[in-house]
């Protein structure tokens, strides 16, 4: 089952300060903008992954997450439609290196969470980095 123990979220939160932000857009009206702000202002170091490179709020972002470099990869936060998450996992287990997966408010698919929990995976899903943030700090 994917996490949901308060203490575990609010471990898992202190552990990783590093994120990468699977889908951080340019767009600053979007939820996968201001959540990663937010959490870079809360002392976070957060880089992302986007099809397009930006630079809006000075954020690194790259275009494939195979460019990420490996200690941002231990935790990723996902911004992406819950149908996309099997093709999302398929690129995180192929790759390596992720400790953490975590979906964002509203995006689940319980097959892909599954798979990734049995490959080892820590699995937080439709969870708010913002909400679970200020619940615990």
């Amino acid at each position: 089952m994917p996490i949901n123990e308060a203490h575990e979220i609010k471990n898992l939160m202190t552990k990783y300060k590093k994120i990468c932000v699977y889908g951080l857009s340019n767009d600053t009206t979007k939820p996968s903008h201001y959540v990663p702000l937010y959490m870079k202002e809360q002392g976070w170091d957060i880089v992302g992954v986007y099809p397009k490179v930006h630079n809006v709020n000075n954020f690194k972002i790259y275009t494939a997450l195979s460019d990420v470099p490996p200690e941002y990869l231990k935790f990723v936060d996902v911004f992406r439609s819950s149908d996309k998450i099997p093709e999302v996992v398929d690129e995180i287990l192929n790759l390596g290196g992720t400790e953490v997966l975590w979906l964002q408010l509203g995006i689940t698919h319980p097959e892909s969470e599954a798979r990734a929990e049995k490959a080892g995976l820590q699995v937080i899903a439709n969870r708010c980095l913002i909400i679970e943030h200020k619940k615990h700090f």
